[in-house]
């Protein structure tokens, strides 16, 4: 369900795309896997570690990563690197980081399931933004394949849901016009982050290793104070297992491959990953978690294999 963008010369072809085709699928296995990993490590229902330090560790990783990529590549004191240069990297960091805390805010005005369906808003919006922003032009059968993602993404977290407990429980699909707003918020700064990285990603000439170095200083910079002034009474490493550790791994070799994405796709094809990650997620959780399909799971595998169709024809 994944497709292969159009890079390196004709004579490397073969290799090159055999190389990006397996990036794309070992991305799309660890995006499916994320939900089900963390389901495994609750205890009682509930997840044993914080959050935050999980996700500072994971900013951490991909830190440490790049520094050493960015040292294995040579020396790198002859690159012209000025506070201009790095001041761009900062923005994403504060975009993610705001819409981290707006998923809590907006929950006062929404249940969760709420979220979940209309969350996937955010193709469209980084589709809007990716041709306003980047100049990219799309044909009519282009659109209506975005247009097929968000109605997979849509028809994946619909047909998740448990309307049984929702109907034993004092708990109801509500949203006010405060939180429309605040999901049409959420969906424009997550595409305005894809695309923005993207762009800075892109036009400027450094090696790819120094801009995630960039990217991820502001990163930790930013998760640490998270955590220090809202992370809670729990210990950093408490509830810490095998389980967590490869979590943990898994998504900072995410963020790591997915800007050779940003660097050497495009953000559509990004968008093409987190669509068929649903679908590893789905059989995942089935094999796993012994959570029990629907016929309504085959709906979004036919969207998102007719969307590849019409995108990459």
């Amino acid at each position: 369900m994944i497709v292969i963008d159009n890079v390196g010369s004709s004579e490397a072809e073969p290799p090159r795309r055999r190389c990006w085709l397996c990036l794309l699928l070992l991305l799309v296995l660890i995006y499916g896997s994320h939900a089900p990993l963390i389901s495994l490590t609750k205890v009682d229902g509930r997840v044993p570690f914080s959050p935050s330090s999980c996700v500072l560790l994971i900013e951490f990783t991909k830190l440490v990563v790049s520094f050493a990529a960015l040292l294995a590549s040579g020396n790198p004191s002859g690159l012209q690197i000025s506070a201009s240069t790095v001041a761009p990297y900062a923005v994403p960091a504060l975009l993610y980081a705001f819409n981290n805390n707006l998923v809590v805010f907006m929950q006062a005005y929404m249940d969760p399931s709420s979220f979940q369906v209309l969350s996937n808003l955010k193709i469209a919006s980084t589709a809007l933004l990716y041709t306003s922003c980047l100049g990219k032009r799309l044909r009519f059968g282009q659109w209506l394949a975005l247009g097929m993602l968000v109605a997979a993404g849509v028809c994946h977290s619909y047909s998740g849901l448990d309307w049984e407990a929702l109907d034993e429980s004092a708990v109801r699909l509500h949203i006010t016009s405060w939180g429309l707003l605040l999901v049409l918020v959420y969906c424009f700064v997550s595409g305005l982050a894809a695309v923005y990285t993207e762009r800075v990603l892109k036009t400027q000439r450094l090696p790819l290793s120094l801009q995630n170095f960039f990217l991820y200083v502001f990163g930790v910079g930013i998760n640490l104070a998270s955590h220090l002034f809202g992370g809670g009474q729990q210990g950093f490493f408490e509830g810490f297992s095998t389980l967590v550790w490869l979590i943990i791994a898994g998504q900072a070799a995410n963020g790591l491959l997915m800007s050779v994405i940003m660097k050497h796709g495009t953000g559509i094809t990004r968008l093409f990953v987190i669509s068929s990650s649903m679908l590893v997620n789905g059989v995942l959780s089935w094999g796993i978690l012994g959570i029990q399909l629907t016929p309504y799971f085959l709906f979004p595998v036919l969207l998102i294999g007719w969307a590849v169709y019409l995108y990459y024809r």
